[in-house]
Formats: structure tokens, sequence, C-alpha cells
């Protein structure tokens, strides 16, 4: 079955792109921990991060990297954090999470309910950035 994931990458449900290659996309967190909370995913559809062979592991890595430094230039934060839960949805995938302490990526706290419009300002903002 295909994932919620590989359905934003085929465009059949939308998303707040950030970047996207040929191998890679990310896009905003619908459930965000803080503003700026961005998914970074391989097209390929492989259910376990570590599953990846290892030039899609880095390359993910790699392209995390510029994300979150898009990310940095946008959203006042001291880090970007990053995290790999993967039980949530079946598809390989790194969370980056703009922080300013160790509490602010804790994933059982309420998740924020940001505005359509602010979303698509940030994503637009950070886009920009990336590119």
């Amino acid at each position: 079955m295909t994932s919620i994931f590989s359905k934003i990458v085929a465009g059949d449900i939308p998303s707040y792109k950030i970047a996207e290659d040929h191998r890679y996309y990310a896009f905003l967190d619908i459930n965000p921990l803080s503003k700026g909370h961005t998914l970074v995913i391989p097209k390929q559809e492989v259910d376990y991060i570590y599953d990846l062979d290892d030039e899609t592991l880095a390359g993910l890595h790699v392209f995390a990297k510029r994300v979150a430094k898009a990310i940095s230039s946008v959203i006042d934060c001291k880090r970007i954090g990053i995290a790999v839960i993967g039980l949530e949805v079946p598809h390989a995938h790194i969370h980056l999470v703009p922080i300013n302490g160790i509490h602010d990526i804790d994933f059982s706290k309420p998740k924020l309910n940001i505005e359509k419009e602010e979303m698509i300002m940030i994503s637009q903002k950070i886009a920009d950035y990336f590119a």
C-alpha cells in the first residue's frame, strides 16, 4: 500500500513544500512541535530508515542539512533538532524541529495549531532560503 508520504510526493495530497529534488522531498509537518517543523523524506518508499541503501541514506542527511540551514535562516531558534522515530508513517523520514531547549523536541507535547495562511508563509520563506 502506498504511504501518505508517497501520495504527497505524487501530488495526490497537498503539502507545504519546502524543497525537492529528484530523490528527496521536504515539507512542513501539519502537526508541528514548533513553527518550521519540517519532514524530510526520500522519494523512494522504504519503511525503515536503516533499510535505505547507504547512498540514499547519506544523501537524505545531506539534503536535510541544506533544509535545516534554510529553516534556521527563517525561524528564530538556537538549533534545529533532528529526530528519527519512524513509527507513525511507514515511510522513512527525518524530523527537523526548531528548538531553543531540549524539551522543545518532546513528541508527547501537544502539537501547535497553525493557520493555513501562516503555514503557506512559513513554507515559502524557508523555500526561498533553500533555493
